[in-house]
């Protein structure tokens, strides 16, 4: 069954969160998700065109009282 991750970023600037989202993309198995928090709406675009280069999956993204929330299923 696919797990879910929570990886809090918030608070930190570009290129943070992305870093630490590929980081935490190999800890985790094929299949599973990880949501990234962060407060830098920069991630919101820089983390989509990542996802979609090295080709995995993109959940989703929401921005919920000035938190993006976005989602990433690890394809490979």
């Amino acid at each position: 069954m696919p797990q879910r991750k929570v990886l809090d970023a918030r608070n930190t600037f570009c290129p943070g969160p992305l870093m630490e989202l590929i980081a935490n993309m190999k800890l985790i198995g094929v299949g599973d998700e990880l949501e990234v928090l962060s407060t830098d709406k920069g991630s919101a675009d820089d983390v989509p065109e990542w996802i979609k280069k090295v080709g995995h999956q993109m959940v989703g993204t929401t921005e919920v009282n000035g938190v993006w929330h976005i989602v990433v299923r690890k394809a490979k």
